[in-house]
């Protein structure tokens, strides 16, 4: 696995934009029975999810916690040197969404601005990214936007996937502080899991452009329905209990420091059951592991931003907060950071007005 230290930079701010539109299958039993779906919410801890208008993109979501985070930071976007998508819902295929946030947010055309695009792993990929980027470069200020609209994949049936899903965005801001507490980081990847979560249509390999390829109604029948999300439980749930533990061991053994150090874990929310597990395991007391999963369900990217505002704005307001963040799932990729965070302005989740201007290049 791939080490990193970054040194002389902070956390300076986080938040999370989520939909209005809420849904859950306790209320609704077009899919599940009543009794079903409390059973449902007893295993995967989801009792209602967002779901984003048809109308609105990752990028929407991730644009609204970028611009918020800056008026609380009091920032001029004209400051921010670096700017990171992390997501795999990007509005177009060329060119990248970041540059037209760029615009969007009014930063400056110094700042680099790039996309990434991976899902469950990237709030800590992106937070690496951008602390190493200003750690070498000129830059002092970042922002990584990580966001996704996973109910856009979903087989409107599929009664495996459906309930799980959620759509957010997140935006957390970096800054150069000399002297300021150095993260730890450490990634890493098994492409062999790859086909366990994935969308088989919809890019280069298996193009949904009508006439490319002479196909059968059946076949393009067939395309379609592979432009949908495919998980296979049974192998995430072993993938997961298979490699997170080693990355929370040698993440603490490359930081130095102990699980008795930590005052916080926030891992990728995928599923409460798997994630009790998976605590279990690397024996982290539940009073620091963060399970967040009821109101927003599996968010992707945005799970960890979205779980620290929404649960820990109190606590990383009022002091300093030694972190264990922790993504893994898709690809498979995986990535941990330990660092310390606080005190900051409160970490929010706000809703997206309805009035909200779409990204537009």
């Amino acid at each position: 696995m791939v080490k990193a230290v970054i040194e002389d930079v902070r956390i300076a701010g986080m938040r999370a934009v989520v939909p209005r539109q809420r849904h859950s299958f306790m209320e609704d039993h077009s899919l599940f029975s009543a009794e079903e779906a409390e059973k449902l919410y007893a295993t995967t801890g989801v009792r209602e999810r967002r779901i984003a208008p048809p109308h609105i993109c990752a990028s929407d979501l991730c644009v609204a916690a970028g611009e918020g985070l800056l008026r609380q930071l009091d920032w001029d976007p004209q400051t921010v040197d670096v700017l990171i998508f992390v997501s795999q819902d990007a509005d177009y295929n060329v060119p990248a969404t970041a540059c037209i946030m760029q615009k969007r947010l009014g930063l400056g055309n110094g700042a680099a601005c790039f996309d990434v695009n991976l899902g469950c792993s990237g709030f800590v990929y992106g937070l690496w990214l951008a602390g190493r980027l200003l750690g070498g470069s000129t830059g002092r200020r970042a922002l990584v936007l990580c966001g996704d609209i996973s109910s856009r994949h979903l087989v409107p049936g599929d009664r495996s996937t459906r309930p799980l899903f959620g759509d957010a965005g997140g935006a957390a801001a970096l800054e150069v502080v000399p002297g300021a507490a150095p993260m730890h980081v450490v990634v890493g990847t098994d492409g062999a899991g790859a086909k366990n979560i994935w969308v088989k249509a919809g890019g280069r390999r298996n193009a949904l452009t009508p006439g490319l390829v002479e196909r059968t109604p059946e076949e393009q029948a067939q395309l379609f329905n592979d432009s949908r999300l495919s998980l296979n439980g049974a192998e995430v749930f072993a993938f997961t209990l298979r490699a997170v533990p080693p990355l929370v061991r040698e993440v603490l053994e490359f930081a130095q420091t102990t699980v008795d150090a930590l005052d916080h874990c926030v891992m990728h929310q995928a599923n409460a059951f798997m994630l009790e597990h998976l605590r279990k395991k690397v024996k982290i007391p539940d009073e620091k592991f963060l399970t967040d999963m009821h109101d927003f369900g599996n968010t992707s990217s945005a799970s960890i931003p979205l779980a620290i505002s929404h649960r820990l704005g109190e606590s990383l307001a009022t002091g300093t907060r030694r972190m264990l963040l922790a993504g893994f799932g898709v690809g498979w990729s995986w990535g941990a950071l330990i660092g310390d965070v606080g005190p900051i302005p409160p970490p929010e989740v706000a809703e997206l007005p309805d009035d909200f201007s779409v990204l537009t290049p």
